[in-house]
């Protein structure tokens, strides 16, 4: 984090990257001093409503986030950047994208949680846009266009107003990770009775295991265990907000849906009340670690991996063994997981994965027998991604 103090003072001078959050009502135009150099720029969590038509002077300007702005529109100048590639507007109140506010060399386009009805007929020029985040927006149906995007590998359209599944998704050579739940098209959410429900009360909540969009992981144990679970469990705690996915009431649904496989993490039982929306699950032990790492703002839709991560032949086989069976153990339960990905998979020493987080799933039993297939192919996508990965981290000694 940055100040507009540090800037005045020049104290950033031949900055590569700048973030400044102070409460901005207007673009500052000491950034300027900057043009020469500055590629990434973070305004998040600002006053801004625009950008000015001089904006242009950051030619070497790769990377934006105006997230937590109160924009109403994306900023028009934005469509004559010439290196501009990644773009970020979450959660600000925009209701126009107009046919020029986005460049052409736009690869990441981050819209989530804002207004959106309709989507400008001039995004299938975009060649080279490989992920758009639109969930949490009131889109009614894509447009024409939306075929020419031959190179879209990531899209996430949940939580939207979608009467209709979108059968252009299904002609899209390069999608691989699709989110769709939570529009008027899906199947409503299930009562999954072979879950208990259980009130909060039952569980003791303790130190927390870790975060992501949807919600809160702790670890946990019962006060009152009338059903013979295992002791020590963990449980998940929904925000119920909508994420860069979708809606948590969503993901709980899917994971449900999804049930008992060896290589999930065991749900046990779930709490649906006014204030508390959580899965309980077993408690992952402690020799498990992430077999990935989140894509980078380079890599854009593809995993990373720590330096010098590697498997034999015979252990990287196991691991795509056991992913191939999962994935048809979710075909058989028609849930499309949306994420799969190295970084949401753990591993422990024996080469054992388990394999979670699905914030981004969506059930489709309810889709035509042809849209069915599709989603199972984008799906399939994903895991031939997933086996590119593990074979190119096989070491030849």
């Amino acid at each position: 984090m940055h100040t507009l103090e540090q800037l005045r003072r020049g104290e950033c001078q031949g900055a590569t990257r700048l973030k400044l959050s102070e409460q901005l009502t207007e673009f500052p135009e000491e950034i300027y001093s900057l043009a020469d150099t500055l590629e990434v720029l973070d305004l998040s969590g600002n006053q801004l409503t625009d950008l000015p038509s001089d904006f242009l002077r950051l030619t070497k300007l790769k990377i934006l986030f105006g997230s937590n702005n109160p924009f109403t529109h994306v900023p028009e100048v934005l469509g004559e950047m010439p290196e501009l590639e990644m773009i970020g507007f979450k959660s600000c109140q925009i209701k126009t994208v107009s046919e020029q506010c986005l460049p052409a060399k736009t690869r990441w386009l981050i819209l989530t949680d804002n207004r959106i009805e309709t989507l400008p007929n001039g995004i299938g020029r975009l060649e080279r846009l490989e992920k758009l985040m639109l969930a949490g927006n009131a889109i009614r149906d894509l447009p024409d266009s939306f075929d020419r995007l031959h190179n879209l590998r990531l899209l996430r359209l949940a939580a939207n107003q979608l009467k209709a599944f979108p059968d252009v998704l299904l002609t899209l050579p390069q999608l691989a990770w699709l989110a769709f739940s939570g529009n008027p098209f899906c199947a409503p959410r299930s009562q999954h009775k072979e879950f208990m429900q259980l009130p909060s009360s039952d569980i003791q909540c303790y130190e927390e295991l870790g975060q992501g969009a949807s919600g809160v992981i702790s670890r946990a144990t019962w006060l009152n265990n009338p059903h013979r679970f295992p002791e020590h469990i963990a449980i998940k705690i929904y925000k119920g907000e909508v994420t860069s996915d979708g809606y948590p009431a969503d993901e709980l649904d899917a994971c449900l849906t999804a049930g008992v496989h060896q290589n999930l993490v065991t749900p046990l039982a779930h709490i649906l009340e006014p204030d508390c929306t959580a899965l309980v699950m077993d408690l992952i032990p402690v020799n498990y670690s992430n077999l990935g790492q989140p894509p980078s703002l380079e890599s854009c839709t593809r995993d990373t991996f720590t330096q010098g991560q590697s498997f034999n032949a015979s252990q990287a086989a196991y691991i795509i063994e056991q992913m191939h069976d999962l994935v048809a153990h979710l075909e058989a339960k028609k849930v499309c997981h949306g994420d799969l990905y190295a970084h949401n998979v753990l591993i422990n020493r024996d080469g054992h994965i388990l394999f979670g987080d699905f914030g981004a799933a969506s059930k489709y039993a309810h889709l035509s027998a042809e849209q069915q297939s599709g989603i199972r192919r984008i799906e399939r996508r994903a895991l031939t991604y997933f086996e590119q990965d593990i074979l190119g981290l096989v070491s030849e000694s």
